[in-house]
């Protein structure tokens, strides 16, 4: 079952972060065709200018392009293009709230550093 549209974000948005999610997990491979805009707009239950502006997003992104007659694919080098930019987000943006919140709490850097060595040895 997929999950539930957010409120608090513009649906191509998360539509958007859905299919850099896949690309990034490599379920949407270099090469490979993502689905059409009506096909999405049918599994989703969603308008196809919505899917539309998502897609052209990632177009705009340098990820995929538009082959006439043929559809969208994901191009060579967009994993790690989109491997780098989540990276970057999660290390200036992320982790900065992450720690200003354990400070509010009083989590000490001992306790991040322990929990962090537990979850990274429960990870395959």
């Amino acid at each position: 079952m997929q999950e539930p549209w957010r409120d608090d974000e513009p649906i191509y948005r998360q539509l958007r972060q859905r299919i850099l999610a896949l690309i990034l997990k490599g379920a949407l491979k270099e090469g490979e065709a993502i689905p059409s805009v009506r096909q999405v707009a049918a599994d989703y239950q969603i308008n196809h200018l919505t899917v539309a502006k998502a897609y052209q997003e990632l177009v705009e992104l340098e990820l995929v392009e538009k082959r006439r007659g043929l559809g969208m694919f994901v191009l060579p080098g967009a994993r790690d293009k989109v491997a780098a930019t989540e990276r970057d987000k999660l290390l200036k943006d992320d982790l900065p709230r992450l720690l200003e919140r354990a400070r509010q709490l009083g989590i000490s850097e001992a306790e991040l550093n322990a929990q962090i060595k537990v979850m990274l040895k429960e990870t395959p």
